[in-house]
């Protein structure tokens, strides 16, 4: 771990400076108000000109904002700084323009890290490739059983912008930032920061792995207290090594083992901590129990323990770190029980949207009949298949991409029985599940774990997660 004092970003005055903002959508509208309020000449890009750009637009333009539809690659003239959507590619012409002139790009966290007054409050941060949103929300549950003013903020729907510059005042932000967002935000510098996890993920955004993992890599840059890292996952570790962070600043593992000096883990059904306590040679510090967390499952375990690894290096007592685990309830859609049928357990795991999460969702349960496909986004199944194989009663397969994971079960599982399912309409969930019911013996799970995008089929995850629910309902209805 290098070390090096790291200032803080110098205030930016953005009186009369010209700023173009690339994207409008959920981040660009809100930072296009915000400069326009600072004073400075807005001018907004958009690749698309649709209709919902177009009203977009027309509420921009209203307040005097200059909007351009239809060309998000041309450098306006006079432009001073680039504040673009994190969805943008970094290898837009509009980038490279701005490279070629000497614009900084800045992405819209960078904005609210660099809006932040005087008192603002401290950021523990979040990324990883899976889990991010979880562990933010139990990060944000247990700073609150220490009675502490927070939010969770920034990848999972709330706007730093508006947490940053609203009325409401914080104590400390729990923040889950997407490898996009830490691309686009070079000064930030967090109080601590974890990174979760990383297999591959967004590389046709980023181009390769290593340009992905220097990504997430950026949120240790700066830290103040620790950095907490997976110490299943040695690719974290060494993204802490690499990081240059202030005289200090400590490495805190955290895994599902016994826990060493300068390391939260799990020891007789216990999370206990062995990072911030005295003598922590000898002595641990006993935070709550395996049970506090739901579900217990072994990666979400894993959240809790990344969670509990922040609040402490926050200074958060051991009492409230239970008290938030107790207290936090899980998204929809995330490893949720919906019933069980004929001693049949269903749980929808609609947000496995990629193999990593699949992988730590299949290593919850056996024997399963899985439920799986859709749209694979470039991935391949080989060692998803391979790993989760002796855990697989059945498969039934659903989606465009269904196809890449018969085959990875034919070369690795050829034993287990697969049903194609060559539909796409509405029932075809239903049918689904009537398969894997088939499948299924007493004491089984039924798992919708895609391990794919949803788009091909429904509008997002959590439909999809609903019609698998609503499927499973049937089932039990009709038993009654």
């Amino acid at each position: 771990m290098g070390s090096g004092q790291v200032t803080s970003s110098e205030p930016f005055d953005f009186q009369g400076k010209h700023v173009t903002v690339a994207g409008l959508g959920v981040s660009g509208v809100p930072a296009a108000k915000v400069l326009y309020g600072l004073g400075a000449t807005v001018t907004v890009v958009n690749d698309g000109a649709g209709e919902r750009a177009r009203a977009q637009a027309a509420e921009l333009e209203a307040l005097g904002i200059t909007v351009r539809l239809g060309d998000g690659d041309t450098l306006p003239e006079g432009t001073e700084l680039i504040v673009t959507a994190p969805g943008w590619k970094p290898d837009k012409p509009l980038f490279a323009a701005a490279e070629q002139a000497g614009v900084p790009v800045w992405g819209d966290v960078e904005l609210a890290w660099r809006l932040r007054g005087p008192d603002a409050a401290d950021w523990l941060a979040v990324t990883g490739t899976n889990g991010k949103t979880t562990t933010v929300q139990m990060l944000a549950s247990i700073l609150r059983a220490a009675g502490l003013r927070t939010a969770a903020v920034g990848n999972i729907g709330v706007s730093l912008l508006d947490a940053v510059l609203g009325e409401e005042k914080y104590d400390v932000l729990a923040v889950e930032l997407s490898s996009y967002q830490l691309h686009w935000a070079p000064s930030l510098r967090a109080h601590s920061a974890a990174v979760l996890n990383l297999a591959p993920d967004h590389l046709d955004w980023h181009g390769s792995m290593e340009a992905y993992a220097k990504d997430k890599g950026r949120i240790y840059e700066g830290n103040r207290v620790a950095c907490v890292y997976n110490v299943a996952d040695k690719a974290t570790e060494d993204l802490v090594r690499e990081a240059d962070v202030e005289e200090g600043c400590r490495a805190v593992g955290f895994t599902l083992g016994t826990p060493g000096p300068s390391q939260l883990g799990v020891v007789e059904g216990l999370l206990v901590d062995r990072a911030f306590v005295e003598n922590r040679q000898k002595n641990a510090q006993e935070l709550a129990e395996v049970a506090d967390v739901d579900p217990p499952a072994p990666h979400n375990i894993a959240n809790a323990l990344a969670a509990a690894a922040l609040a402490r290096a926050y200074g958060v007592p051991a009492a409230a770190v239970r008290d938030g685990l107790r207290a936090f309830t899980p998204d929809a859609h995330r490893i949720a029980h919906v019933a069980d049928v004929d001693g049949v357990a269903y749980v929808d795991d609609s947000k496995a949207t990629n193999t990593h999460a699949a992988e730590a969702s299949l290593a919850a349960y056996e024997p399963i009949v899985w439920i799986a496909g859709g749209l694979a986004k470039g991935a391949s199944f080989d060692e998803l298949v391979a790993k989760s194989a002796k855990r697989l009663r059945g498969a039934v397969l659903i989606g465009a991409d269904r196809a890449l994971i018969r085959e990875a079960l034919a070369r690795h599982a050829p034993e287990v029985p697969v049903v194609d399912l060559d539909r796409t309409d509405t029932g075809a969930m239903r049918a689904a599940v009537r398969e894997a019911r088939r499948l299924a013996h007493a004491g089984d799970t039924v798992l919708l774990a895609p391990a794919c995008a949803s788009m091909d089929m429904f509008a997002d995850y959590n439909k999809r997660g609903d019609a698998f629910a609503d499927a499973v309902r049937e089932l039990g209805s009709a038993e009654g």
